[in-house]
């Protein structure tokens, strides 16, 4: 039995026979790497037409694991010189930890760590140096990139989906918000954790007070300021009341093509012409046609007032309302991370503030810890995913129609995204890239008396 990485490949003889496995499977992530021992079970091989697949056994149906079987013959008299191979891949892993929740005094650490953002500058200096100056490509010289235009109008349109589904569902699955703190469940009733940090949670004692949840709560509003020249001078902090806040996300697709009336933005047709590192003046569009009235490439979809959303009649229409949601998530949520990759995302360190632009505004509204020291400035990094659409994850409950999740239990349950956890509730399948902080194959303990036999 060989296991390297993730993957176990055994090799035997025979054209049919059973064979014991006893597997050490080793799952490597990131953080660090651990072992699993496997209890010995049969694998009958048998061949190709009439293969088993390990998937139809239980303690396979809800792993991320991927099972492949070769089957190689050879044109002898001897059938046993038959050589099976099994080849047991995993892209997930089984179980991981739940994301990490930075107190208020805690900066967030940067994507990538300082010394290889300065390793990384002095290599590019050294590239540069006796090479001409190149043009800047776009988005950096003023321009749009044409390839993501059709995308930034997916993300636009799936972000409006995905508040209208939520609306339905909310009316049939149940999600409950504290009164106190940022807190969310879903589920016929709150959890009983004692974790509320909110005021006077000493008074009771860390139980959150559950209130019905609106969509504002699933879906955190993450604000910027809208641009009208992505390249012009930075906010100062006297116009921090006069420039019109919008939707992160929405912000990050009309600069990326998207075109709303609402919020005109500059769009130019040559690139900029640089006379200095921050300095650059417009080229002449004169000899250029007038340009024609712009239009939207695709039809925009308009948010659905709460009073008009009709909640699903039946549980078929319910089910495929939930994967419909669950998809214009994903969708939303992989585009906005393509749109990252080439229009600059920034955000707080200190603060949940996020900036769509070149560099972060002047604005000296930061509360966060010690900001007095800062003169109310933002400390303005790099932005990843998580910032620019937060998850906001809450427990996952293995069985909706069940007992209720236990306060002694807590380490055997996991975690979801809300809207995850909703659609999954829902009637949705569960995503594979989910699963592994959901801890779906983790048996939970009847009792706690069952629970303390646990090693």
């Amino acid at each position: 039995m060989l296991v390297s990485s993730s993957v176990a490949t055994w090799t035997g003889w025979g054209s049919s026979s059973n064979y014991p496995l006893c597997a050490m499977a080793f799952f490597h992530s990131k953080s660090r790497a651990s072992s699993i021992r496997v209890e010995p079970f049969t694998v009958s091989f048998l061949p190709r037409s009439e293969f088993l697949e390990l998937s139809s056994f239980h303690s396979f149906q809800h792993s991320n694991l991927k099972l492949r079987h070769s089957f190689k013959s050879r044109a002898t008299s001897r059938m046993l010189h038959e050589p099976h191979a099994l080849v047991i891949t995993n892209e997930y892993p089984q179980n991981a930890d739940f994301p990490r929740n930075y107190s208020r005094k805690e900066k967030k650490p940067f994507p990538i760590p300082i010394v290889e953002l300065r390793r990384a500058a002095r290599e590019r200096l050294k590239k540069r140096k006796g090479q001409p100056k190149g043009r800047a490509p776009p988005p950096k010289n003023g321009l749009i990139v044409q390839s993501l235009v059709p995308l930034a109008y997916d993300v636009f349109n799936a972000r409006i989906t995905l508040i209208n589904n939520l609306k339905k569902l909310l009316k049939v699955v149940p999600v409950h918000a504290c009164g106190w703190c940022s807190e969310l469940h879903v589920g016929p009733e709150g959890h009983p954790f004692k974790s509320c940090k909110g005021k006077h949670a000493t008074l009771r004692k860390g139980l959150h007070l559950w209130t019905n949840a609106a969509v504002e709560d699933v879906l955190v509003p993450t604000e910027a300021y809208h641009l009208y020249d992505p390249l012009g001078k930075r906010i100062t902090h006297e116009e921090r009341f006069s420039i019109p806040r919008i939707p992160a996300v929405m912000e990050l697709c009309i600069q990326a093509g998207v075109y709303v009336s609402e919020y005109p933005t500059k769009r130019r047709r040559k690139p900029i012409i640089r006379i200095g590192k921050r300095e650059f003046v417009d080229a002449d569009e004169s000899d250029l046609p007038d340009p024609a009235p712009e239009v939207p490439l695709k039809p925009l979809l308009t948010e659905t007032p709460i009073s008009k959303a009709v909640a699903p009649a039946n549980e078929e229409e319910k089910i495929l309302l939930a994967e419909e949601t669950l998809q214009a998530w994903e969708r939303m949520r992989k585009g906005a991370k393509k749109l990252m990759q080439m229009y600059r995302v920034r955000v707080c360190g200190y603060c949940p503030e996020v900036h769509v632009g070149h560099s972060g505004h002047k604005a000296q509204n930061c509360g966060a810890h010690k900001h007095q020291q800062r003169n109310g400035q933002h400390g303005w990094q790099s932005a990843v995913l998580d910032d620019l659409i937060p998850p906001r994850y809450v427990w996952h409950v293995p069985d909706v129609e069940g007992p209720p999740l236990t306060r002694e239990l807590r380490s055997f349950y996991g975690q979801a995204p809300a809207v995850v956890e909703i659609c999954v509730q829902a009637g949705a399948a569960v995503p594979d890239q989910y699963k592994s902080t959901m801890r779906l194959d983790i048996g939970i303990p009847s009792s706690v008396k069952e629970a303390e036999m646990v090693v």
